[in-house]
């Protein structure tokens, strides 16, 4: 053969040799074995690569040989990695299944019994700004919260009753600490408030039940309220409101903020030009400081220090069924502080940590009838929580806290004094695991122990939720929960035990841009309430042989899209509660608790006057309270309680917010229960007396101006 024509038959096989082409095959399925059409397949290092076809499957040529490393991508799913070698011209890959990536924006949430707001959630129910612009609510956070489906509006008191529980059943926490008489000090049927400013927080958790295992010593529902991490600037806040006025100012920078607020308010003056039902000798008084600060700290880091401190009375005169006269004169004067810090941090490994501490402290100086009447309390509360996220499927929290509560109450004039200290521990842990994108699963377990009982408990919880459509969910949440007696009466009995309560929760949520839907029913069952005889003044015998249970079902629709410039929400609960608790021998539908309850909020701005306008309608069906004169445990009811609201809030300035509110517009008289003699008169019938408002309506005048070298800047900053 000629030499020459060897050599490049020669040249030409190894030249088709070093450029064989290797087949790679296989195909791209999910977690269920369904095909994943469009995933990306490539050789990592090279620009060899091919999307899988409609049946999953894939073919790549390739020239690349040895060791090699082969990607596939697909939005929505885990990359994943399979090291593969390549030593013959056509090679079979075996299917590979890709798992779903899950976020929190694409995963579903646990929704069951519970209504949170902030910026960092899908599911917004009420923001901070919510809470101010409600009318009827008068920046009250539970005012606000009253117009939520599972709330209960007692006129005469002003706490938060959920689903057929008393206000003590409902614990209250910021940044997840416990905080100790949350409202402000009052005499009988004198409407009290919370004590804290929404200003101050970024959100809020309200659980109406089944609720998570980091919280308890609540048998109905938790109220947890987030500070904000940092302030956005600068600035002076000046308050001027008919009721009073204050001053904040906040400094801050890229890395720190500061805030001190100080109010006064006296209700002296308006009661003065409006007309009151109660018989005041002196109106409603008093002060607050506030301080709170925040510091980012390196790594991620997050400090935060919250301080207040506060003073305040009141005076006056109340009749007594059967008595002629002004009645009793009762006598008020309240000294609180409120301290807490806390810590936090995430790290790449997956943990986050949280350390925490608070300190609440109550002392009310109270006379009756020219009786003295001391009583302290002081709650510190330490805890300590970790959160570790194994992957984007599996998530634990454990942590432990540690209370410790005292108090005190005495007649000095009779040198009489009773008191109690208690020592609680608490160790829980929570776990998260999704099961799909559209499947989450979450049980948890909480131990305590009271010294002071000598009782150890374990509450189990759990709860899921499951997506049914885009917009469209179910979340289903149980759990058992203990509660130790109140102060005033476990310092009678320090050896009462805990109360019991276990909740079932199915809920259904609809959420789309603008509009959200939640249907939700319940039951919640009673074991081991407190009993005693006599009257809740002067309680004998008192034991934990009480039961009982609460069955309803909720409503919520709010509306942002529909309406242009109108904000809206309609909720309605009805809750069929029945107990034998405090001194009642049977079951009875408690004074707190309306079956009927339905709220209607609306706000709407008016961008050619840089107004916004709002109306809410509140309506319950009346209170159960006992007639003397007839046979019977509350065997009696109140007419509808009904309340109409109006509110206006003007911006002529951008730094500039002029806010009037009228609560009760008509001056509806509603009427929450009546106070009976306690013998009857000479033609054998008990005298009564009506417990009402303090007034027919509640007027309210606020000029909110804002300094800062940004001239736009406003109090809706804070917010």
């Amino acid at each position: 053969m000629n030499p020459r024509l060897l050599l490049f038959i020669t040249f030409l096989l190894l030249h088709t040799l070093a450029f064989a082409q290797a087949t790679l095959q296989g195909k791209v399925l999910d977690e269920k074995g369904l095909p994943l059409p469009g995933a990306n397949i490539l050789i990592k290092g090279s620009y060899d690569g091919a999307t899988s076809e409609a049946d999953g499957s894939y073919r790549i040529e390739t020239s690349a040989t040895g060791s090699q490393v082969l990607v596939f991508k697909f939005l929505g799913f885990k990359t994943q990695e399979v090291t593969i070698s390549i030593d013959q011209n056509s090679l079979e890959i075996q299917q590979v299944k890709l798992i779903e990536e899950i976020t929190e924006m694409n995963s579903v949430t646990i929704s069951a019994g519970a209504m949170e707001a902030s910026d960092e959630k899908k599911s917004v129910v009420l923001r901070p700004l919510d809470i101010v612009t409600t009318s009827g609510a008068m920046g009250d956070i539970v005012g606000a919260l009253q117009t939520l489906p599972g709330t209960s509006t007692v006129g005469n008191d002003g706490r938060l009753f959920v689903r057929g529980g008393d206000a003590s059943e409902v614990g209250i926490y910021i940044d997840g600490l416990r905080v100790g008489n949350a409202y402000g000090s009052s005499t009988a049927n004198v409407p009290t408030r919370t004590r804290f400013n929404p200003n101050i927080f970024k959100g809020t958790f309200f659980s109406t039940g089944g609720y998570s295992a980091e919280y308890g010593q609540a048998l109905s529902s938790t109220l947890s309220l987030n500070t904000k991490d940092h302030s956005l600037r600068t600035q002076g806040d000046l308050s001027i409101m008919s009721v009073g006025g204050g001053y904040a100012q906040t400094l801050a920078n890229e890395t720190q903020s500061i805030s001190l607020t100080a109010n006064y308010f006296d209700l002296k003056p308006y009661q003065k030009l409006i007309k009151q039902d109660f018989d005041w000798e002196r109106a409603p008084f008093g002060w607050d400081v506030e301080l709170s600060a925040q510091q980012k700290l390196k790594k991620g880091g997050l400090m935060k220090v919250l301080a207040r401190t506060e003073a305040g009375g009141m005076e006056l005169w109340q009749p007594q069924p059967g008595i002629d006269g002004r009645g009793i004169l009762v006598n008020l004067n309240n000294k609180y502080s409120y301290a807490q810090t806390n810590w936090r941090n995430s790290y790449e490994n997956g943990w986050s940590l949280f350390g925490g501490i608070s300190v609440s402290s109550n002392k009310d100086n109270l006379n009756v009838a020219t009786v003295p009447i001391e009583r302290k309390n002081l709650l510190s509360h330490a805890k300590f929580t970790a959160i570790k996220d194994f992957s984007d499927r599996i998530s634990m929290k454990i942590g432990t806290e540690y209370f410790i509560h005292n108090y005190s109450e005495a007649l000095p004039l009779e040198n009489q004094q009773r008191s109690f200290g208690e020592r609680e521990t608490y160790l829980f842990t929570e776990w998260d695991w999704y099961l799909s994108k559209k499947l989450v699963l979450r049980g948890g377990l909480r131990a305590g122990n009271s010294k002071l009982a000598n009782q150890t408990w374990v509450d189990p919880r759990l709860s899921l939720a499951y997506q049914v459509s885009e917009f469209g969910q179910v979340s289903f949440a149980t759990g058992q929960y203990h509660q130790l007696p109140i102060e005033n009466y476990k310092v009678i009995d320090p050896s009462l035990e805990n109360s019991k309560s276990k909740h079932l929760i199915l809920n259904y949520m609809y959420q789309k841009e603008g509009v959200l839907f939640r249907a939700e029913t319940f039951y919640k069952s009673y074991n081991q309430l407190l009993t005693f005889e006599g009257i809740p003044q002067n309680p004998s015998m008192l034991s934990n042989s009480g039961s009982g249970y609460a069955r309803g079902l909720d409503f919520f629709f709010r509306d942002r899209q529909s309406i242009k410039n109108t904000d809206y929400w309609i909720s309605y609960s009805f809750v069929d509660s029945k107990r034998i608790y405090n001194q009642y021998e049977t079951q009875v539908q408690p004074d707190f608790a309306p079956r009927h309850n339905f709220s209607l909020v609306v706000k709407h701005f008016i961008p050619v006057l840089n107004s916004q306008l709002g109306t809410t309608f509140a309506f319950n069906d009346g209170y159960t309270y006992t007639d003397p004169n007839e046979t019977g445990e509350m065997n009696s009811k109140t007419k509808s309680y009904q309340s109409l609201s109006f509110s206006w809030s003007y911006l002529p300035k951008p730094n500039l917010i002029i806010h009037f509110a009228v609560q009760n517009v008509m001056g509806r008289e509603n009427v929450f229960g009546y106070s009976y003699a306690r013998s009857p008169n000479e033609q054998g019938v008990f005298e009564s007396l009506p417990t009402g408002q303090p007034a027919p309506r509640f007027l309210f005048l606020g000029i909110f101006l804002t300094l800062s070298q940004d001239k736009t800047a406003n109090n809706l900053n804070n917010l």
